[in-house]
């Protein structure tokens, strides 16, 4: 972790290496560049991992929850993919995404969205501004934000389910905690979901 005084980042470190992810292989280590709100800072972060493609597949809803009551969601650590059914099951959606990069750092079981942003903010929780104190204190919405175009808000503090400008970390175990989606892909489950959707880790 770099111990030079946090300057604001620029888009193109942000998003710097996107385009070594080609054919779903993960890229080289990469040199950290800027401070992430998801992404785990080590040198090998990036060395010898693939995307989990093989286990990304279609689900039933009836095993995992009781009803679709509000809408449903299911993320599955494993496949690293997010499953969406609507409450009437006319809508059903999978999306690859981030996950936590470690067990300690992985949250499981029932929680449900209580805030829907667009546009949000970020700001360091205390663990991560412990870790890293360069880190500020906040960062506004825009294109630099770690947190990408959208932002579901889950019951368990701290924690989301939230776009990324940073491609390079869908399909990756790469988080603090949070759940990360394309900017695309968040966009539509945001539409999809309301206040009251049912969210389970698994």
């Amino acid at each position: 972790m770099s111990t030079k005084p946090f300057t604001s980042p620029s888009r193109r470190a942000f998003l710097g290496g996107a385009a070594l992810v080609g054919a779903g292989l993960a890229a080289p280590a990469l040199a950290q560049t800027t401070f992430d709100a998801g992404e785990v800072h080590e040198d090998n972060a990036y060395t010898n991992v693939r995307r989990n493609i093989s286990s990304f597949r279609t689900l039933d809803w009836q095993p995992y929850f009781s009803n679709t009551k509000k809408g449903a969601i299911l993320v599955d650590i494993t496949s690293r993919a997010l499953h969406f059914w609507s409450e009437d099951l006319s809508v059903y959606k999978l999306f690859p995404t981030s996950v936590p990069v470690s067990e300690d750092l992985t949250r499981k079981g029932r929680s449900e969205v209580v805030r829907k942003v667009v546009g949000p903010t970020w700001s360091p929780t205390p663990a991560m501004k412990i870790r890293n104190p360069e880190w500020p204190d906040f960062v506004p919405a825009g294109p630099d934000n770690p947190l990408g175009t959208h932002a579901l808000y889950l019951s368990w503090q701290y924690y989301r389910i939230h776009g990324t400008h940073d491609t390079r970390k869908i399909g990756r175990k790469s988080s603090n905690g949070c759940i990360g989606l394309y900017n695309e892909h968040i966009a539509q489950l945001f539409e999809l979901t309301r206040n009251g959707t049912q969210v389970l880790l698994i």
